[in-house]
């Protein structure tokens, strides 16, 4: 039977790999690397060099294939996410089925962890032929955002919410919630709020060389976020980051 194992490797340094993880990833027959462009060539070499650091076997193989893009222009936001759920799949069954066949192990190694916003659940459910699915958690971006500010998440007895840039943007500040997790933000979605009382704890690349951190009341750290983040995207080609807004009644 063929067995998938999802295994979350962290945010970007390697220390944060735990040891279930290794166990896993030496475990596996085919170890599957996303290729996600030249432009965010740096994830794959990341994958590269936890492979190359941890692995002991000489019989697992590396398998690197490139991500299908999602449709950005589809209207219907959910639709063209199941489409594209879909292409990726049928990816991932080929690439197991070229390297492996339809017996043995395979690892992919999760950026984060698999049950955070990430999709390669819902994806793994839909290969063909299915698989066994096993999960080995790991370090969240949240996790090494709140490490990165030595921040608490919650308020004493108080709930948090975690939420898209999107769906901030569209629906502003939820209601009851003092404290919300922002991830998936293609832009600079708390430029749309009124930021009296909001304090704002922001990070980029976390757990990576170039890890940059700021935080600050949101009216005055605000500006100097949207620049530093532009900066970022043109010399790196790319940015994943990550924020928390605080509100204080």
């Amino acid at each position: 039977m063929l067995t998938l194992s999802l295994i979350g490797i962290g945010c970007g340094d390697p220390g944060q790999l735990t040891r279930a993880a290794v166990q896993a990833i030496n475990a596996a027959d085919l170890v599957l690397i996303p290729r996600k462009g030249t432009a965010k060539s740096d994830l794959a070499d990341l994958r590269r060099t936890i492979c190359a650091d941890v692995l002991t076997s000489d019989t697992t193989a590396i398998a690197e294939f490139d991500l299908p893009v999602r449709d950005a222009a589809e209207a219907d936001y959910r639709k063209g996410v199941d489409d594209w759920h879909d292409v990726v799949a049928a990816t991932w069954s080929r690439t197991i089925a070229d390297h492996l066949g339809s017996k043995g192990k395979v690892a992919l190694l999760i950026w984060g962890d698999p049950s955070l916003y990430d999709s390669s659940l819902r994806i793994a459910r839909r290969l063909d032929p299915l698989p066994r699915i096993e999960v080995v958690p790991g370090i969240t971006s949240i996790q090494a955002l709140c490490a990165a500010h030595a921040l608490p998440l919650n308020d004493i007895g108080e709930p948090f919410l975690v939420t898209t840039g999107r769906r901030l943007r569209e629906g502003g500040w939820p209601q009851g919630i003092d404290t919300v997790v922002v991830m998936l933000d293609g832009g600079t979605a708390f430029e749309s709020l009124d930021p009296t009382g909001i304090h704002i704890h922001w990070g980029a690349y976390l757990g990576m060389p170039d890890q940059i951190i700021m935080s600050g009341a949101l009216a005055e750290t605000g500006p100097g976020i949207v620049a530093a983040r532009q900066e970022a995207r043109a010399r790196h080609g790319w940015i994943m980051d990550s924020y928390i807004l605080k509100r204080r009644r």
